[in-house]
């Protein structure tokens, strides 16, 4: 394998030499993201940047950042491309992506022949400051048990990406994800990637097994339209972490399988899973966990980082307006945080989709405060397929403490989908994959979404 370009993808390194000065700065945002240094005191990201960074100045630029996979190349139903827009001359269904790569995507120009085509416009892929893994991933987890997390965790409402597949969960702090944005883990006998990006605020896991191999995954110190690119050791192709998608190189046009991934409170997820694992800060890299080097840039007054995008924004929304977005088989949809929030359960039966939403107050924003445990507090959401186990359809409310009734059996619903009490105790509704993010996020790789607001 070549090794890897110092500052990533080269067209990409094209367009930001353009912002060279730009680049300066946002350096100085993520410096304290690529330092493996043991001092962790000098781990914190300088204010000033990240405050200029929050108000979306676009002269600074900061870094971003159960299923058995599916047979070869068959794209995941839920998960379309959005506004990656493939070759159409070119059948990447049937594409063999067998075989060894000849050339890294971190080097190689897009039109190597050795690679199908990049299905997104290279140029679009920017830099955002570090090399290669100079926002390290974590490849060996440790977990540690909720009791001997509550020493990293501050308070009880801070949030954790709880993953579960085949009856196991664990739970990965953001406070330690905004740090490394990728976990290359496995759970419940599947391999898996967990996944945070700080500029989109978007929490995802993928399935890491793509035909006969599996895949451990990197930050490239790239970004595509002001989300993290993730890149695959084996092969080094470029992949879009918001869509699971592969961009250029070796396995552009694959598609990884979604695994469901809810954003929770650390005490919700004790209360779902006592039992449960919690990913530790022993990462063999020293930072201020807990700290939040994107002070106030979920504020929804300040744009984003406009350098990091070229495609226009929605303007149907103010761009960091929270949503949570959703791909079922008719298409994308985003309901805004506020609408949910002020109801707690959103039925949406409209254009072929039948879901319910929960929405659950008790989270803490991770990209609010410097504190991460004094972040605001934005809530929890869950979606599901509102029918029971044998397919019967069942209407929600909510009992206005946390959790939810269903008229007609009137059994009570958890957060999760698990019914805790009631005729129905023990079931648990399909989760629908989901995201929390901000609005200019999902509605860039979703165009055409449908709102609800």
């Amino acid at each position: 394998m070549v090794d890897p370009s110092p500052f990533g993808f080269p067209l990409a390194r094209l367009r930001s030499m353009r912002r060279l000065g730009a680049l300066v700065l946002a350096l100085a945002l993520v410096a304290a993201a690529c330092s493996d240094s043991s001092d962790s005191s000098d781990a914190g990201a300088d204010d000033d940047v990240a405050a200029d960074a929050a108000s979306g100045d676009d002269s600074v630029e900061s870094d971003d950042e159960e299923s058995d996979s599916s047979d070869d190349d068959e794209p995941a139903p839920t998960l379309p491309a959005g506004n990656v827009t493939p070759n159409p001359d070119y059948d990447y269904a049937s594409h063999d992506y067998s075989g060894d790569p000849v050339q890294s995507a971190l080097n190689a120009g897009p039109d190597n022949p050795a690679f199908p085509p990049p299905i997104v416009d290279p140029f679009d892929i920017v830099s955002g400051g570090p090399p290669p893994d100079g926002i390290p991933p974590i490849d060996d987890p440790i977990f540690v048990t909720q009791e001997e997390a509550e020493s990293f965790i501050a308070d009880v409402d801070e949030a954790v990406v709880v993953v579960e597949v085949n009856g196991e969960a664990k739970a990965y702090p953001i406070s330690i994800l905004i740090w490394h944005e990728i976990v290359n883990d496995e759970i419940g006998g599947v391999p898996v990637t967990v996944t945070y990006c700080p500029l989109c605020n978007s929490a995802l896991a993928f399935d890491r097994r793509l035909g006969d191999r599996v895949l451990d995954f990197g930050t490239s110190g790239s970004l595509y339209q002001s989300a993290l690119v993730m890149y695959d050791r084996q092969t080094e192709s470029l992949w879009a972490h918001f869509t699971g998608q592969g961009l250029v190189g070796h396995f552009a046009g694959a598609q990884l399988d979604l695994i469901p991934a809810q954003t929770l409170s650390i005490a919700q997820y004790a209360e779902l899973h006592p039992d449960g694992l919690v990913l530790s800060t022993d990462t063999g890299w020293a930072r201020n966990y807990g700290t939040n080097p994107y002070v106030g840039y979920d504020n929804e007054e300040t744009e984003p980082i406009g350098g990091f995008i070229s495609q226009p924004i929605d303007e149907r929304l103010r761009s960091k307006r929270r949503v949570v977005g959703v791909v079922d088989e008719a298409g994308p949809i985003a309901i805004t945080l506020s609408t949910l929030s002020e109801t707690g359960v959103l039925a949406v039966d409209q254009d072929g989709r039948n879901l319910v939403l929960f929405h659950q107050s008790g989270l803490s924003s991770s990209l609010d405060d410097q504190a991460i445990s004094n972040g605001a507090d934005i809530g929890q959401t869950g979606v599901f397929i509102p029918a029971g186990p044998d397919g019967e359809a069942l209407t929600f409310s909510t009992t206005g403490d946390g959790e939810w009734t269903d008229a007609e059996t009137g059994s009570v619903w958890s957060i999760n989908g698990l019914a805790t009490d009631g005729p129905l105790a023990g079931e648990r509704l399909t989760a629908v994959p989901h995201v929390d993010t901000f609005w200019f996020a999902w509605a860039t790789y979703r165009p055409g979404t449908l709102l609800v607001e």
